[in-house]
């Protein structure tokens, strides 16, 4: 789930409270197809990455959920179909509709400026939800979760040079097919991209909800095996 970058400079001087929402709007969105379509709780790993490849703004959650829901009162495990969970079209609309709802209410608190003219303007675009197909095998799952949990802006395996106030690194071009290529920035820049990722102190960037939240885990997580044996 992504946000239009007119939402990035409101953000970035209001993190707590805009990426707050952000888990808020997806959660329920995600929350509420798993009611109405599968008539059940899904469980969700959120998990927030505030960059793109060049180390700018972009921000977005990776939610991993597992292919099936545990009925509401617990009694059924329902599947569902093996090579789909729901629309990406109808989540991007709803997740558009409830973030701005809910942006619209921090304004209205005054929590934050108005922000009326990137409200504006997002709602003229459509908004990105993207889906992939089922993981092959649950070490797939393991090596995902390990990659994506722990993953920080910029690894330092991807850092190829730093001499001469410049810092050159590799990054993938996704708009050329994917391709690696180079990019090379004055060490000031590289520097102001790479702590535009820092997050407020105790922000939690890695939550879990439905059968999987942390207050219902325990006993739903225990009632999941013994449904499915």
């Amino acid at each position: 789930f992504a946000l239009p970058h007119e939402f990035n400079r409101l953000i970035l001087a209001h993190k707590k409270i805009l990426l707050s929402v952000l888990f808020r709007a997806v959660s329920e969105t995600l929350l509420e197809f798993g009611q109405r379509r599968l008539g059940a709780t899904i469980g969700i790993i959120a998990v927030l990455h505030t960059w793109d490849q060049t180390l700018k703004d972009h921000f977005h959650l990776h939610c991993l959920v597992p292919a099936g829901a545990l009925s509401l009162d617990h009694s059924r495990w329902i599947g569902a179909r093996p090579n789909f969970l729901f629309p990406v079209t109808a989540l991007s609309q709803v997740f558009q509709g409830k973030f701005l709802a809910l942006l619209e209410q921090a304004c209205d608190k005054g929590k934050i400026p108005p922000a009326n003219n990137q409200i504006k303007a997002s709602r003229q675009k459509s908004w990105v939800v993207y889906a992939k197909k089922p993981f092959g095998s649950p070490q797939t799952v393991l090596d995902y979760l390990g990659r994506y949990t722990q993953r920080v802006a910029l690894s330092n395996d991807r850092i190829l040079n730093g001499q001469n106030g410049q810092v050159s690194f590799n990054y993938r071009d996704r708009r050329d097919g994917d391709r690696k290529k180079i990019m090379t920035l004055d060490v000031y820049e590289f520097i102001r991209r790479f702590l535009l990722h820092i997050l407020p102190d105790g922000f939690v960037r890695v939550r879990h909800f439905g059968f999987l939240a942390n207050r219902s885990k325990k006993q739903a997580l225990a009632q999941c095996r013994r449904l499915l044996k």
